[in-house]
Formats: C-alpha cells, sequence, structure tokens
C-alpha cells in the first residue's frame, strides 16, 4: 500500500482577518502586584515599635512617635487664664522631621493604629498624634495593652477603641496646674531670691517634708538609757536575753545608778528560774506584687538602685528584651506605671502550675492574699509581674544587663511569692528572773517556708532557744550594761522619701523619679550618704514658699487637688473648673508675693584664698552645676576655679599632684590627679595613703553591700569589711 507524507502548511487566514504580525506573537506581559497599604501603628518607642511589628505580621507597619509631640512651650505660660485655661499647645523643638514622617506614612496607610503607653500620658500623645495627623478622636483607632507579649498585642488590635477624653483632660488638668504654679512662682524666685530657681507642685512638698525632717533632727534633745544584754546557759546550750524589768513590770534604766542598782540586786553566780515559756505559732503572709511605688522603695533598700535607674531598667524590661531562638524580642514585664495590686486571672493560673510543679502542691496558695488598695489609687493596670513566670530569672540571666537581672529577679520572686502559702514559723517567748529581776528571750524557727522558697531576701532569720520548760533553772554566763542615747529621726532616703508622699496622697508613680531629680538639680537638696539633707537654698526658697504660697506646701490641700484630680480622670468633675476653683486664690497670692516679698540676698561663703590674677579675696558660689570658686571682685574680675576635694594623698603616679574627689557626668564620685591632664591617674575607688603588704601597691576603699572593704587593686590583698 502506498503511503503519503504529510507537510505542515499554514492554515490559510479566515476572510476579512488581518494577517499575523510579529506583535501579535508576542508572549503575554504579567502584570505589576499592585502594593497594598498597610495599616500604620503609632508607639512611643523604636524597641517597641521592633517588637511590636513582628509581632502583627507583614500587613502592619509599626513607627515611633519617640514620646510626646506637642507640649505647651518653654519660653511663656502657654495657658490662656482668661479663656478657661485654654492651653497654647506647639510641635516640640526638634520633633517637625518625626512629624512629617508620621503625616507621610499615615497619609500612606490603610488604616492608622494610636499604640502609645496605656496611661493618662500615653491617652494624651495619641490626642496630640490624632490632631496632628488629622485624625478624628472618636474614631475605633486607640490600642491599648499592658504587656507587650504576642497574645497581648493580638489580643488589644481586636478591640481598639476610641480616645477616652477623661483620660486626656485629667493629664491635661496637671499639666496646665503645673504650668500655673510653675511659671507664676519660678519668676517671683528669680527676680527676689536668684536667677534659675524653680518651685512645682509635688516638688514643694517633697522638700517640705525634708526641711521639717532637719528641723526635727536640730531641736532633738538626745536622752540618755542603759540596756543590760546577757547570755545564759542552760547545760552547754547558750542563747540571749535582755533585761525586762523588776519584779514583772516593764522597767526603764534611764541612768548608770539605776544600772548598779539592778547588778546588785543580783546573785550573778546562782541560779536563774525559768518563770514562763510561750510557744506559738506565727504565720508571715507574702506582700503583694509590686506598684510603681513599691518597686522603687525596695529597689532602692534591697539593690541600692537610685529610682531613676530603677524605672530606666523597669522600662526597657517593658518594652522587650531580645531573647534569641523562636521568642526573638519580648516584653518581660507588665506595664511599670501603676498604684495597683491586681492581677489577671490568666497570670494566677499560671504562676499556681509554676509552683505547683516547681516547689510543690502546699507551696500553691488556693486563694492568693488580697490587699486592699491605697486610698486614692486608680486601679486602672495590674500590678507589675512577669508577662510569664516560666521565665525564670536564670533562664533569661544571659540576655540581660546586671542592672536588668537584678530588678527582673526583684519583680519576679515578688510576684511568685505573692501566689504562695504564708511562712510558718515556731515562736518561742521564755521570762527568766532571780531577786525579782526579769529577763526576756524570743526565739523563733522557721516551721515551714512558704513564699520564702521563692523570695528568700524576705526570710526571717533563725533564732533557736534550748527547750526550756517552766521551773528549769539557767546559769548567767555574762551581761553586758551599755550605755545609749536616743536618735534624732533619720533623713530621708530615696525609698522613705517616696512612700511619705505616697502615704499623703500626694504626686503619682510616675512624677516620683523627676520629682526627686529636680529638687536635687536645683541645688535645694543634695545627698549624703544616700539620705537628703537641704541647702541653704533650699530652706530659703522653701521659708519663701511657706510664708507667700502656704497652699502650695499643705499636704491636705495638695492630696485634695490630687483627688480631684482623679476624678477628672473618671469623668466626675470638668477639669476647667478645678482648675479655676484652685487659680484664683492663688493669682492674689502671686501678686501679694511680688509686692511684699523682699529681696533676699545670699551671702558668698568666703573661700579662705586670693584670686591668683588679682589679690582680691575669692568666694565660693552656687551655680547650675554646684559649688565653684570665683572672684569677689566680678564682673571685673572673671577668675574662677572649681571647688575639689583634697584626701590627703601625693599622686601614686607623677607624684607630684594631689589626689582629689571628682565627680563624673552622671555624678559619680571618681578619684584623680590634681594635675589632669598632664597627669591622667583616675580611680573609682577611693585611694589610701597605705601600700599593700604583698606586692607595695597602693591600697583602695572598696565599697560593697554592708559596708566598706579595704582591698590592693592587683587583687594580692584584702582586709576584713568595716561594718
Amino acid at each position: 500500500m502506498a503511503t503519503t507524507t504529510k507537510t505542515a502548511t499554514k492554515a490559510a487566514p479566515k476572510e476579512g482577518t488581518k494577517p499575523a504580525t510579529k506583535a501579535a506573537t508576542k508572549p503575554k506581559t504579567t502584570k505589576k502586584p499592585v502594593k497594598r497599604k498597610k495599616n500604620l501603628v503609632i508607639v512611643e518607642s523604636p524597641s517597641k515599635a521592633k517588637t511590636i511589628e513582628k509581632y502583627l505580621g507583614s500587613t502592619y507597619k509599626v513607627v515611633a512617635s519617640l514620646g510626646h509631640v506637642r507640649d505647651l512651650p518653654k519660653s511663656q505660660m502657654g495657658v490662656d487664664t482668661e479663656n478657661n485655661f485654654e492651653p497654647k499647645y506647639i510641635s516640640i523643638r526638634g520633633k517637625g522631621d518625626v512629624i512629617k514622617g508620621l503625616r507621610k506614612e499615615a497619609k500612606a496607610a490603610k488604616q492608622v493604629f494610636l499604640a502609645s503607653d496605656p496611661d493618662r500620658e500615653g491617652e494624651a500623645i495619641a490626642w496630640h498624634l490624632s490632631y496632628l495627623l488629622g485624625l478624628s478622636p472618636e474614631d475605633k483607632n486607640r490600642v491599648v495593652f499592658n504587656e507587650i507579649t504576642k497574645d497581648a498585642v493580638k489580643d488589644a488590635f481586636k478591640t481598639p477603641r476610641a480616645i477616652n477624653m477623661d483620660l486626656v483632660d485629667a493629664q491635661q488638668a496637671r499639666r496646665v496646674l503645673d504650668r500655673l504654679v510653675g511659671y507664676s512662682i519660678s519668676p517671683v524666685l528669680w527676680k527676689k531670691v536668684k536667677k534659675g530657681l524653680s518651685a512645682g507642685r509635688v516638688q514643694s512638698i517633697a522638700l517640705d517634708l525634708i526641711i521639717k525632717r532637719e528641723r526635727e533632727i536640730e531641736a532633738f534633745e538626745p536622752e540618755e538609757y542603759w540596756t543590760l544584754d546577757s547570755e545564759f546557759k542552760k547545760n552547754r546550750t547558750k542563747f540571749k536575753a535582755t533585761f525586762y524589768g523588776l519584779n514583772g513590770k516593764k522597767t526603764a534604766v534611764p541612768d548608770n545608778d539605776a544600772v548598779q542598782a539592778i547588778l546588785k540586786q543580783l546573785d550573778q553566780q546562782g541560779d536563774f528560774d525559768v518563770l514562763d515559756v510561750v510557744k506559738k505559732e506565727r504565720k508571715r503572709q507574702p506582700q503583694p506584687p509590686f506598684t510603681t511605688s513599691t518597686m522603687q522603695q525596695t529597689a532602692n533598700t534591697q539593690l541600692n538602685f537610685r529610682t531613676r535607674k530603677t524605672m530606666m531598667a523597669a522600662q526597657q524590661l517593658y518594652e522587650g528584651i531580645n531573647l534569641g531562638g523562636k521568642e526573638g524580642t519580648v516584653g518581660l514585664i507588665t506595664y511599670m506605671r501603676t498604684d495597683s495590686t491586681r492581677i489577671s486571672a490568666g497570670a494566677k493560673a499560671e504562676a499556681a502550675q509554676f509552683i505547683h510543679d516547681e516547689y510543690g502542691e502546699e507551696y500553691a496558695a488556693t486563694h492568693p492574699r488580697s490587699v486592699k488598695l491605697q486610698e486614692g489609687a486608680q486601679d486602672a493596670h495590674e500590678g507589675i509581674r512577669p508577662t510569664s513566670v516560666l521565665r525564670t530569672p536564670e533562664a533569661v540571666k544571659d540576655k540581660l544587663t546586671n542592672d536588668q537581672f537584678k530588678l527582673y529577679s526583684l519583680i519576679w520572686s515578688r510576684f511568685v511569692a505573692s501566689q504562695m502559702t504564708p511562712e510558718i514559723l515556731d515562736t518561742m517567748t521564755v521570762t527568766i528572773a532571780q531577786n525579782g529581776v526579769t529577763f526576756r528571750s524570743n526565739g523563733s524557727k522557721t516551721k515551714f517556708a512558704g513564699f520564702t522558697k521563692a523570695y528568700a531576701s524576705a526570710k526571717e532569720k533563725d533564732n533557736v532557744l534550748p527547750d526550756l520548760e517552766v521551773g528549769d533553772a539557767v546559769q548567767l554566763s555574762k551581761i553586758d550594761p551599755a550605755q545609749h542615747f536616743t536618735q534624732p529621726p533619720a533623713r530621708f532616703s530615696e525609698a522613705v522619701l517616696i512612700k511619705a508622699l505616697e502615704e499623703n496622697g500626694v504626686g503619682r508613680p510616675s512624677t516620683y523619679a523627676p520629682t526627686l531629680d529636680t529638687i536635687q538639680k536645683r541645688n535645694y537638696v543634695k545627698l549624703e550618704a544616700r539620705r537628703f539633707e537641704p541647702t541653704e537654698l533650699g530652706m530659703i526658697v522653701e521659708d519663701v514658699i511657706k510664708d507667700f504660697f502656704p497652699d502650695i506646701i499643705d499636704i491636705k490641700f495638695t492630696a485634695n487637688i490630687e483627688e480631684q484630680l482623679d476624678n477628672v480622670e473618671v469623668g466626675k468633675e470638668q477639669w476647667v473648673k478645678v482648675i479655676s476653683d484652685f487659680f484664683g486664690p492663688f493669682e492674689e497670692e502671686v501678686h501679694k508675693a511680688e509686692e511684699n516679698l523682699e529681696k533676699i540676698t545670699m551671702k558668698d561663703e568666703m573661700a579662705g584664698f586670693d584670686c591668683d590674677i588679682c589679690g582680691a579675696p575669692m568666694v565660693v558660689k552656687l551655680g547650675r552645676f554646684g559649688k565653684f570658686y570665683a572672684c569677689s571682685r566680678f564682673p571685673d574680675c572673671r577668675n574662677t576655679k572649681a571647688v575639689v576635694k583634697e584626701i590627703g594623698m601625693v599622686c601614686p603616679v607623677c607624684h607630684e599632684g594631689q589626689v582629689i574627689e571628682r565627680k563624673s557626668r552622671r555624678n559619680r564620685i571618681f578619684y584623680g590627679c590634681s594635675r589632669y591632664p598632664d597627669c591622667d591617674f583616675t580611680s573609682w575607688d577611693k585611694p589610701l595613703n597605705r601600700n599593700c603588704p604583698n606586692d607595695g601597691h597602693f591600697l583602695v576603699e572598696k565599697k560593697v553591700k554592708g559596708g566598706k572593704q579595704v582591698i590592693c587593686p592587683n587583687g594580692d590583698y584584702e582586709e576584713d569589711v568595716q561594718k
């Protein structure tokens, strides 16, 4: 059969169609993908922005406002007292590029969310942002979360709300009130006392408390008293006791004559009878989680942290730490500005399970102790706690700085302890007597560790007494009469001052750190051995305020104002009325001060040496950064010198200059050579005029917990700690 070969031929084009062209044979081009608009989220800090953007995913862009974007001008009052105290807000100087960038991002965004901090300050920032970006405060674009964790952030974005104008008004009222007080009193102080001074509501109360305490100390008259500490023994076991009284009644020992009378009454070689033994079981309840104030106080007393240092470390822990691995950056604690000890149900449940697994069922409290809120507390947020108790301090230690680790350990331990059972102690009180002279001894021993298992620093030391019964005979080993004198009340430490302000209802958690900073920067007070001591300038300023503005330093009046401002926050009062009621009488006080306050001249302290340029006496002046020497012929002679404190030691490096005490930019004391910069010797520890017996290097005095220690910098020598 014959085969045919097919040839490939092009089909003829249909009638009426155009012949194919080269262009028609080109492959089809794919369209460029449409760039979808992202949701914009505005937070306060860049570190928060990175963390939150990771949680929200690719459909969100998170940027930072870097704090406030609008405020009252610094150059003027900025409050229209004739028009309902209308604030004259301006964009903060230096924030122009930030605002421009935010407007550009907002214009390109699908939707804008305002996620500043969950407090009055954060609400006000959100309100100012909405104004600058042309958003309506009524739009549901405000997002708040108490902790920066994935679940908390995502849940918050499910329920955005409108800006809370009551919170905004509360912040605005405080800002306006503080501006009225500060910008009204400060000019009076400038004219009548000294340029550069200032006064404020909370700082004036703090200064007044410090000065009142100082006057109590000055007026204090010590009284003599004696103690008779003794040591008894039963068989070979020794224990301590103290003199209680005579013939069963508590008796004071005012002087040495009373001591000698008691000693004559005793037969120190004879037996003493055990008259009474009281054994009890005592429970010690755990403390609640930290508030801002209690965190600041405890960090000051236990960690030796200044208030600002505590808040800085807490801010970092809240905003997020990069833990690496799957977790990445995560907030380790809840919001750190709070006056509440309330804890969420989820956090309680996680803590209970952790305690059960880690310590045992008997350590987990069935119903953790609740504490009544302090009067005036807003209870807007939870207490300060770890975002997850499963992140133990040791588990994250290598990701934290030393300060962060110390503070996180404190917060974690306090929170876990608050969810645990009480510590149980066996206590014992023993009464011992001979010839009508009575001694008492108190002992205790931990029966069950309870919450101290997690919070070791809260544990009481055991003081175990021997097993004593009524009728037992014990012997006196030694008796140690000691003379004492009553001591004046101690000056305020940062912790105690914050506690006093809080107890009196003055200020709020966010105000304590800046308040303490301000009174030091103005040189109204100085810190000596971690205690506040008023300066002459501080006492002059306080006298002026006390004489002409008594309400400003009246604790009850200020606490009442705080209460009214808190009422604004919950919508019970109008902020304009609160300010108006205050300003009328206050304005009259300002006018009286301007008319009646005579100019106060502060006498210069003589330096004790003459000017090396003109020969006139040098005097001690007080400047912005503290005291300095200046020529008494100023402005004719402008010679000045820094005030230096010699420690009585020749420089160990150049052997020419003197070692002097200096201060760093952060106000930390260090030691250096007076010939700087020719000699660059420096030391953080105080050098001593003694050499190491091992290698001849000079010794230094190093501050350690509990006192000071003398060491050799080379590590070859160490003396016992001086308590």
